[in-house]
This record gives structure tokens, sequence and C-alpha cells, in this order.
């Protein structure tokens, strides 16, 4: 029966995905643990140190689907140990007493270990994937809308004109460096582990160096330079990634949430047929994706925090540290794959209110334009003295309740500087947009350049 988030049939898909599910369910992680051993048994028969039939008939019994996972859950918690119930499972179906020669020379660490690597580079994948989605969908977002004037704005209120395509292309840039850091992390973190109890290798033999370099090779993984039971910095590292992809995509969603409120009316996550919004008020479509993505954006961050304690190792295995990544990691992947799920969901189907940001640029009356005309003023009286006459017709506005133009015309200062025409069109949002077209061009062509958005 499911007890947790990632697996309730009722709110799972808020959590993750099946296809990331997959990778870290049980039978998954114990199929890794034997691909480990598999590729152990084998390696070590090419080098002569156990039977070839003896490694030939591991690999063959090292099947999840030859073993009863409840079976081998049951014993893991009667003998308190995580690892010897599945290989004992193996070693039983071995004919001819070849079953002895599994796990020959490693410990549980060596085993798991690389069996989580093994994981998170199946999902790294997925990662890439809808990171790369992501990407392809905030390009045409800023592509079509480098020119649609909104309202910028610093501080939760109306600051100067910018464009959608300029947001979008912020986002974009930041995803693309998401995208790098993802990259540039796998030689450091999809290394294997085979260094035995204390990191020596002395359960390995003379052989063990190339064992090791063949064992990982088979597994498709690099070879540590030492051990890394004790030094926990490659997974923090993995999660710390995750950390701040959660943290891109939460600030998206929450931007998008925040956009869509009635009030603002400029963005809206995709409406599929048949969502409903409340269970009480017919009336309302809320931004429930968006919602998810900026929850799971939370805990994730919690989870960073959490995998730099497990940094914190005691002499040269520490199973206290050890457990907490158990949690920690898989929780991370599997939210950050339904987070890119969502945001990519979200984001090809973005409903952009090119018409409401329109008209929200007017809903300050003019005074969303008082850079640009101080700036305009300032030629002709100076930028100091300009910002204060700015500033004295701004709030008289304001407290009067009167337009800004109406307040810059009531003001002898500005009459005396400025003629009707030049303050009339000084107060046009769509032409004080400053280079934002050409900074989203430039974006595009950088980031297309980098091959990440690459179909």
């Amino acid at each position: 029966m499911p007890s947790g988030v990632f697996d309730d049939a009722l709110i799972k898909h808020l959590f993750s995905t099946d296809e990331v599910r997959a990778i870290f369910s049980d039978r998954n992680r114990v199929q890794k643990w034997y691909d480990f051993e598999a590729a152990l048994a084998l390696e070590q028969a090419e080098l002569g140190i156990i039977p070839r039939e003896a490694a030939q008939e591991i690999a063959r019994n090292a099947n999840v689907e030859n073993v009863d996972i409840e079976s081998i859950a049951a014993e893991i918690r009667r003998i308190k140990h995580p690892l010897v119930p599945a290989l004992k499972a193996v070693e039983q179906r071995c004919k001819g007493g070849y079953g002895e020669y599994i796990h020959f020379g490693p410990t549980t660490q060596d085993v798991l270990d690389t069996a989580t690597v093994l994981q998170i580079r199946d999902t790294h994948q997925i990662y890439l994937r809808d990171m790369k989605g992501i990407g392809q969908a905030l390009a045409k977002l800023a592509e079509t809308h480098k020119a649609t004037p909104m309202v910028g704005r610093s501080h939760g209120v109306q600051a100067l004109p910018i464009t959608f395509g300029h947001k979008a292309a912020i986002w974009l840039s930041e995803m693309g460096r998401n995208y790098q850091r993802m990259r540039e992390l796998e030689k450091r973190v999809f290394v294997g582990g085979m260094v035995g109890a204390v990191g020596t290798q002395a359960s390995f033999g003379p052989k063990a160096p190339e064992l090791e370099r063949r064992v990982m090779k088979r597994l498709g993984l690099g070879v540590a330079d030492i051990s890394w039971q004790p030094a926990r910095d490659r997974f923090a590292e993995y999660v710390s990634v995750l950390g701040i992809i959660a943290g891109t995509l939460g600030k998206i969603a929450n931007e998008i949430v925040t956009l869509e409120h009635t009030e603002i009316g400029e963005l809206y996550e995709p409406f599929s047929e048949g969502k409903v919004g409340s269970s009480t008020m017919p009336h309302k479509r809320n931004p429930s994706t968006c919602e998810a993505v900026v929850a799971n954006s939370r805990a994730i961050r919690y989870n960073v925090s959490f995998m730099l304690e497990c940094m914190v190792i005691e002499h040269e295995r520490d199973g206290s540290a050890w457990r907490g990544e158990w949690k920690a990691l898989p929780e991370s992947c599997l939210m950050i794959g339904g987070m890119l799920a969502m945001m990519k969901y979200v984001l090809q189907g973005l409903d952009v209110g090119v018409g409401e940001m329109r008209e929200n640029l007017d809903r300050l009356g003019g005074f969303l334009l008082s850079e640009r005309v101080m700036f305009v003023l300032s030629d002709k009286v100076g930028k100091q003295t300009a910002h204060d006459v700015v500033y004295e017709a701004s709030m008289h506005g304001i407290e009067t309740g009167v337009t800004f133009e109406r307040a810059l015309m009531d003001n002898k200062k500005v009459r005396d500087a400025l003629t009707a025409d030049e303050l009339r069109a000084a107060h046009d949002p769509t032409q004080y947009l400053g280079h934002a077209p050409a900074i989203v061009e430039r974006v595009l062509r950088e980031q297309r350049a980098n091959g990440w958005l690459d179909a």
C-alpha cells in the first residue's frame, strides 16, 4: 500500500512521472545491484580470479525477474542488512555451487553507490531531454514576443516597460546555464566504486586496478581516483545542481502564477477540457500545475541542505550519513523529473495575454514613463533638476488622482521646458523598450550556437 506522495495513486502525478519512478523503483534498484555483481563476476573470470563457469552462472541469474522482491525485503528487515538477502537470492539459484563466487571482494557500499550512480545516469538523460524541450519552448516564446510590450516590475510594483520576449529570454539564458552545469558534472559524478571495506582494494587482490577499470568500462562508468565512500561531494553536487534547476523552474512557475492573477491577467498556464479549478466556485481556472512546481521547488531546496549535511562522514565509512542520502537523493531526482515534465507542458502551451499586457501599461495613468520623461526633460534643465521636477509632479499627480501628463503640465518648470507634443510623445510606453528586442535576438543566437537547443 502506497504511503508517500511519490506512489500515491491520487496525487503522485504532482510529484514525479512514471518514467522516473520506474528508474527509482525497488525492482530497478535491485537490478542495478545485480548489474554490478554480474559485471564484477564476468571481469573477474576474464582475469582468472574466479571460474568462468561461475561468472556465467552468476550473470545468468542476476536478474530481478528471477527473485521475489517482497521476500528479499522481509529478509532485509529480519537481518538488518540492505544487500545480503538480494545476494543470497541469486546465490541460491546458481547451480554447481557457483553462487559462492558472487560478491567476491566488494563491500556493500561499492554495490549500492555504483547502482545509485547507474540510476542517476539513466534519469539524467530524461532531465537533459526535458530541459531541451523547455529551452525550445522558451526560445519560441522569446522570438515570438521579442517586441511584445509589457510592464516591467521591481519590488512587486510597476517600474518601466519591457517586452515579454525579454523576460522569456532571461529564463532561457538561465536554463542554458543549468543545462551546461548538468553536462559539466557528468565526468565527476558518473563514476563507480570498487574499493572494498575501507577503500584500499585489499580484498580484490593484485589485479584490483585492472579489474576496476574493466568493471567500470562494462558498466559505462568512469573510474574514481580514490575511494569516495567517505567523500560524498559527488552526490551532494548533483543534488545541489538539481536544487539550482528547481530554483529556476520554481521562479518561472511562481511568476506565471503571479501574472495569472485576475487583476493582472498577462499569462495563463494551459487549460485542458474538463479541468476543474474549484469544488464550489465553478468559474475558477487555477494555475494548479505551476503551483505544484513551486511546491516541489521548495522541497528540493531543503534536500540540498540535507545532502550537504550528509557530507560530514566519520572515518572511512559512515552509515548514518549514507542512509540520509537514501532519502534525499532519490526524492530530489523524482521531484525534478516531475517539475521538468510539468514545466515543459506549461511553457509549450503557455497562453500569453498580449492585449492585457498592453492594457496594464496604461494602468498607472502614465506614471510608468517617469524615467523617460525625466531624461527628455534633462536635455533642457539638467538631470538632477529634471529628477526633482518629475518627482514633484509625480507625487502631486498620485496624491490628487490626475494623470501623469496632466500633473506634468500643471508644473510651470515642465511647461517652460517642453511642448505638449514633446510631452505626449514621451508618454508612449511602446517607444521606451530600450534595446530589449536586440537583446533577445542576441540571446537567441548565443543559445542556439551552444547547441543545446538542437532537436
